[in-house]
């Protein structure tokens, strides 16, 4: 194309251009920004200082909040900077690095969850195994083996959608780097980064969801017939949060992925992905902390400890 210009850097956009709004913008973002640190880091602390709770399932909800963590930093410092700075450009490698990051975490996310699904089946379904199937080795293995995968994952499509040349605008209809809009600025043709990314999706995210409900039918299969209601209590205080969980983060991330994509993109598709990048992370701390009544005494223990220590 003889009259393009190749693209070294990219413009993120601003839900608004009113400086008022811009503020009122940026103090949500850095609230709920600081709120999820909070929240996941107390979840942490928590089960790191309680020795009741070392065990498979909160070793992964563990790492499940470190995760989160990493997950929301990676987009909200940005986006406050550019809502409240007039410079809204990141560059090449930034963004770059901004894709690999959100592919990578948003595939673990999906794997660990897939994983304390099948960490709620073994404890419910078959207790006397336990113990051998989810041993510390196996949980390590596992959680190396998310990582991996989406690490993997994450440089596939990152390579292949930074192999495209960028000759048309280069401004990103979006508060972060992803991939869709990012292939509408393309000057090639980009069918086949689509079908790689629908079809990677499908069985990767498919696969993950048919696991999910599986487990959850063969765990609330012999629960509903436990003959006492504590027991059946205490099966459904440990699986109702890891389903609102996956239900949060799935059926957000499907919202952004499954719409189909638009010429003139809107503030609609901007606020979707708010609630897929961000709100994920910030409700999973509250999800846990309400239903579970070990991650609410052990997160009280570290506030007393921290109220003890600050008197003395």
């Amino acid at each position: 194309m003889p009259n393009s210009t190749t693209v070294t850097e990219f413009l993120l956009t601003r839900f608004s251009d009113v400086w008022e709004l811009r503020v009122l913008h940026a103090m949500l973002f850095v609230l709920t920004y600081v709120a999820t640190l909070m929240g996941n880091l107390l979840i942490v602390t928590g089960i790191t200082f309680s020795w009741k709770l070392h065990t498979p399932m909160y070793y992964f909800l563990r790492n499940l909040s470190v995760l989160d963590m990493c997950y929301i930093s990676v987009t909200v410092p940005k986006a406050c900077a550019i809502f409240l700075l007039d410079n809204t450009a990141i560059s090449m490698t930034g963004c770059a690095a901004q894709i690999f990051l959100m592919v990578a975490f948003t595939t673990v996310e999906l794997l660990f969850l897939t994983v304390m699904a099948r960490d709620r089946y073994v404890a419910i379904c078959q207790p006397l195994h336990y113990p051998v199937v989810m041993n510390p080795r196996v949980c390590v293995q596992m959680t190396l083996a998310s990582v991996f995968s989406g690490l993997a994952y994450s440089g596939l499509h990152t390579g292949n959608t930074f192999q495209l040349p960028f000759c048309q605008s280069n401004v990103v209809h979006q508060f972060f780097c992803d991939i869709p809009p990012l292939l509408k600025l393309s000057c090639s043709d980009t069918l086949n980064n689509e079908i790689l990314i629908f079809i990677s999706s499908v069985v990767i995210a498919g696969g993950c969801f048919a696991f999910i409900i599986m487990s959850y039918y063969h765990i609330f299969s012999p629960v509903l017939k436990f003959p006492t209601k504590g027991k059946r209590g205490k099966a459904f205080s440990t699986c109702v949060p890891h389903i609102l969980v996956v239900t949060v983060f799935l059926s957000s991330g499907a919202a952004v992925y499954l719409k189909p994509t638009s010429s003139s993109p809107t503030i609609q598709d901007m606020l979707s992905s708010v609630f897929y990048s961000i709100v994920p992370p910030f409700l999973n701390p509250i999800i846990y902390s309400l239903r579970n009544k070990q991650i609410k005494e052990a997160v009280k223990r570290v506030m007393r400890r921290k109220l003890y220590s600050g008197k003395r």
